[in-house]
């Protein structure tokens, strides 16, 4: 398991219930909706860069999902 920085973040209370229902809709905590959001904008904007593993468990999960829809 990677390692994870501990920090304190202060949101607007708004922001917060908005984030709140949004991870209850995708099943996810608040914190882990959080992360997932801020990966997804790094890497939109390559500043995220997957290490060659990170990039095969992906494209077989890709693979997988695909595999699963086309039966």
């Amino acid at each position: 398991m990677s390692q994870k920085k501990r920090f304190l973040l202060r949101l607007d209370l708004k922001l917060y219930e908005v984030l709140e229902k949004w991870s209850s809709d995708e099943l996810r905590s608040v914190n882990a909706q959080i992360e997932y959001l801020l990966t997804e904008a790094a890497r939109k904007t390559g500043r995220w860069k997957e290490d060659k593993r990170q990039k095969d468990t992906k494209q077989h999960k890709m693979n997988t999902q695909t595999q699963d829809t086309s039966e």
